[in-house]
This record gives structure tokens, sequence and C-alpha cells, in this order.
């Protein structure tokens, strides 16, 4: 995971913040935002999964596998448990 791609999985995880804990697993971005490139190459990596559809106006809403989430947090970060089940089923 570049240094790029890792700060735009820590806001999707919600960090840093007081409780150096996840609370959120979601990153909406449109094809040819800012970052988008980066998300997909996470994708590729199987950092990260991509939905689709018109929930979103168009966009796509990305969201941290369990290796992506695992990366993208520091030493005494943890991913929550709500968001480890999440990231566990979307593990292929």
């Amino acid at each position: 995971m570049t240094s790029e791609q890792r700060k735009l999985a820590r806001h999707a995880l919600g960090l840093p913040n007081k409780l150096n804990t996840s609370y959120r697993n979601h990153y909406c971005i449109g094809r040819g935002g800012d970052g988008y490139e980066e998300w997909e190459a996470m994708v590729a990596a199987g950092e990260a999964v991509r939905r689709t559809g018109p929930h979103w106006g168009g966009d796509d809403m990305f969201h941290l596998t369990l290796k992506g989430g695992l990366a993208a947090r520091d030493a005494k970060e943890h991913l929550s448990r709500e968001e480890t089940q999440l990231m566990r089923s979307l593990e292929i």
C-alpha cells in the first residue's frame, strides 16, 4: 500500500481519532476523482472492494478488506469489532 493509498484508507476508517479505533469503512468517489486510481489499485491488490449502483449518485463505494484495514492502521490503532466482521465478509 502506497502512502497515498494508506492516507485514503485511513480516512475511510475514520482514523485518526481519540479512541484509536476505526468506526466506519467506506469511501465514495466517482471515476476521474482525485484518488480513484489509488482505490482501483487497492482493489487489484485485494485490499479493497468496489461497489457500484444508483445509491451513490453514479459514484462508486469502496470498502477495505481485512488485509487493507490492517495495512492502513498504525501500531496502536485498532479495527472495530463490527468493521472487522464486515472486512472478513469481503475477503475473496
